[in-house]
């Protein structure tokens, strides 16, 4: 069978009295709308390329769908199949979502307050939810304040097009209220009586918070706030103490929220402090001092690069009133905080590490979390009640599979309450991390993350998979994976290059990383590799690289700069079309973009700029390496023409015999198919083709 060959059909637009010539256009659905809500709608031309494509990439990976089964056997018998997460204390009663052996979908279950993770019992089986799916996938839950009632949202054909449920939890039945067209983010008025909910519109932004009260229909739900700015997000959370419902709206620089009385859920929300370019803030509350936390970038002189958190009063919140709680402190950026009754925690990233800092209102006493190995993972869990001293981490590395831990703020107890089961066996002392720094192209140091098998010979011949991602101020974690462990035992180096563009090294790392600062990305990826060779751990033509989303930009843009370097590439639901679609205000994202790529609609710069390193428009004729990648239809964030295309344009214009290959999955989104063993049956795809391009085929 041969590679299919799209047909060409020349689409020209003018840019900045620039020519923009594609041959691939035709690719993009004119209903694409229409597809993410029904992909039965997708044009019958298009349907029958991405099949063809989708038959010839069976075939050709047919010869390794032995060593792919094996690959997710061994992922399989890494899981421990009746998995569940430690139950959270919420009133009178604990929460806590597990498995049984073979589900593919998780139970959301409620047991008795401080009850056995295998105590709960089954208030929502989302296996049986999916039942007749295509597509299903839990995208977000929340109980009432009294534990009567669930909200729940889930996406029914991967587009993230959210279908909101209210479970009677006593009856153990959903009333009749279906609210549609919504995000996953939702909260609930104390009294349980009403759920405010957020409406995304026909291009799939969101743009209004509803009200919406029990037993009625959504079209009598009320509209308490409407977003007029296309490229803002938004989103409604409780605060940690349940007093009030944050509505944040934000882009990816500037922020500004509202709240509203959990107990008065028919009033107007206030403004907390209006948007100013460039501020940033995220708002919870001290119930026992009555008073706002806020953690932001603003600082009374200058800018707080790496935040700080301040306080403000309920009845006057504005900036004008912020008082610093924690001062800003260069080169250690606070990620996030929880508020207690007595306490505020905090994480930070310095040096490219996590640390958890708390401080005791009351004196202000400091304490820290830390621990000693040389790159590793710290996630705080949400404040899950506020008169509570009951701090909940989640620590991993490369090599230490997931524990979590509860740790007394009155005591500094620290307890470990559960530990990641590894069915088939785990010896961390059979893995090695390290954390190397290796020079950037601008003498930069770039830092990079390693795990390996401790008896692979580091002497420059050991086959590597380099991962990254670059993008939106995202830090790629240094932590565990059952799945990475095939390829590990199988004598690949695994990395992590932590280029800019992330927060790695603060705030500065992720601005040094975007706009037009945007190739340090990917010089860092490339210098990255060319340190992994410089360090005598691997050599040129023995190095794959993978990234997904814009990290499939970072991975398309490098294979253009360096193609010599690498092995093979996988990019999954990659962002290679960028200038394409930021050229496009109609597509869901671009406008919420713009802050990050430049917009190349308005500014001849911009345009420059992005055309100088997007994916897609600088594929040339030279030889590439092997290349994976993958689509979803319906997704929303990454369309599926920009990997179609991309794929097009490689094949076409490659002067190589290496492959190219493009999976499209027909019902699914930008996180590929859901359930827990479909992903890891994605995974092992990968990894397969990964191990047949390094000639490993067992």
């Amino acid at each position: 069978m041969k590679a299919p060959i799209a047909k060409k059909i020349l689409h020209e637009e003018k840019h900045h009295n620039i020519v923009k010539k594609d041959q691939y256009a035709w690719l993009r659905a004119q209903n694409w709308q229409d597809v993410m809500r029904d992909p039965t709608t997708l044009p019958a031309e298009i349907r029958d390329h991405l099949e063809a494509e989708n038959s010839y990439a069976d075939q050709v990976l047919n010869p390794i769908s032995g060593l792919q089964k094996t690959l997710f056997a061994e992922m399989k018998g890494r899981i421990e199949e009746r998995e569940a997460s430690v139950p959270v204390n919420k009133g009178a009663f604990s929460w806590n979502m597990r498995y049984r052996e073979g589900d593919e979908h998780p139970l959301v279950c409620r047991g008795q307050r401080n009850c056995a993770r295998d105590d709960t019992q089954i208030v929502l089986d989302c296996n049986e939810e999916a039942k007749g799916q295509e597509y299903f996938k839990l995208l977000g839950h929340q109980e009432t304040s009294d534990n009567s009632q669930l909200a729940w949202a889930a996406d029914f054909n991967g587009s993230e097009y959210a279908t909101i449920r209210i479970r009677d939890i006593a009856k153990h039945s959903d009333l009749q209220d279906t609210l549609t067209s919504a995000s996953s983010s939702m909260a609930w008025s104390a009294c349980g009586q009403y759920l405010f909910y957020i409406v995304l519109d026909d291009n799939h932004r969101p743009h209004r918070v509803m009200r919406h009260a029990l037993g009625t229909q959504q079209s009598a739900d009320i509209c308490i706030y409407e977003e007029a700015n296309a490229g803002y997000f938004l989103s409604i959370h409780a605060t940690a103490s349940g007093r009030f419902l944050v509505i944040s709206a934000h882009d990816h620089e500037t922020s500004e929220s509202w709240i509203l009385p959990t107990t008065q859920p028919e009033s107007s929300p206030i403004c907390v402090s209006a948007r100013k370019i460039g501020v940033q803030y995220s708002v919870d509350d001290d119930a026992e001092r009555n008073r706002l936390v806020i953690l932001t970038n603003w600082q009374e002189q200058g800018r707080a690069d790496d935040f700080q958190i301040v306080t403000a009063p309920i009845d006057n919140p504005g900036v004008e009133n912020w008082k610093t709680l924690i001062a800003h402190t260069a080169g250690a950026l606070i990620l996030d905080f929880n508020v207690f009754e007595d306490y505020i925690a905090w994480t930070t990233r310095e040096n490219a590490l996590p640390h958890i800092r708390i401080m005791t209102f009351k004196n202000e006493r400091r304490q820290d979390i830390s621990f000693d190995e040389a790159a590793y993972d710290i996630v705080m869990h949400e404040t899950s009640e506020y008169k509570s001293t009951d701090l909940r981490f989640t620590y991993t590395s490369m090599t230490t599979p997931r524990r979590v831990f509860s740790f007394d703020l009155n005591t500094a107890q620290r307890k470990l309450l559960s530990e990641q089961n590894i069915p088939s066996g785990h010896n961390i002392e059979d893995y090695i991390t390290r954390r190397l720094w290796v020079d950037g192209h601008d003498g930069t140091q770039i830092p990079l993350s390693l795990v390996f098998h401790k008896d692979t010979p580091i002497d420059g011949t050991a086959p590597v998979l380099l991962y990254g991602y670059g993008s939106y101020g995202l830090t790629i974690p240094a932590a565990f994976s059952v799945a990475r462990l095939s390829l590990i035992d199988r004598g690949f180096i695994y990395a992590i290059a932590h280029v800019r563009g992330g927060k790695a090294l603060g705030y500065k790392w992720f601005e040094d990383g975007r706009g037009k600062v945007k190739k340090n990305t990917f010089h860092d990826f490339i210098s990255a590799a060319k340190g992994l060779i410089n360090e005598g751990y691997t050599r040129s033509g023995k190095i794959s690289i993978h990234g997904g989303s814009a990290g499939g930009l970072l991975v398309g843009a490098c294979l253009n700069m360096a193609p010599e370097l690498f092995c093979s590439a996988v990019a999954e639901v990659p962002f290679v079309d960028n200038l394409t679609t930021m050229l496009d205000a109609s597509l869901p994202l671009t406008p919420p973009e713009w802050p990050e790529w430049g917009n190349p609609i308005i500014s001849d710069v911009d345009y420059h700029i992005i055309a100088d390193y997007a994916p897609y428009e600088n594929v040339r004729a030279t030889d590439y390496p092997h290349v994976l990648a993958t689509a979803g239809l319906t997704d929303p964030r990454v369309t599926y023409w920009e990997p179609a295309k991309w794929i097009a344009r490689l094949r076409e214009l490659r002067t190589d015999q290496n492959l190219c290959l493009l999976k499209t999955e027909m019902h699914a989104g930008h996180g590929g198919l859901a359930g827990r063993f479909n992903q890891l049956n994605e995974t092992a795809l990968v990894y397969s083709f990964v191990l047949m391009c390094n000639n490993i085929n067992a």
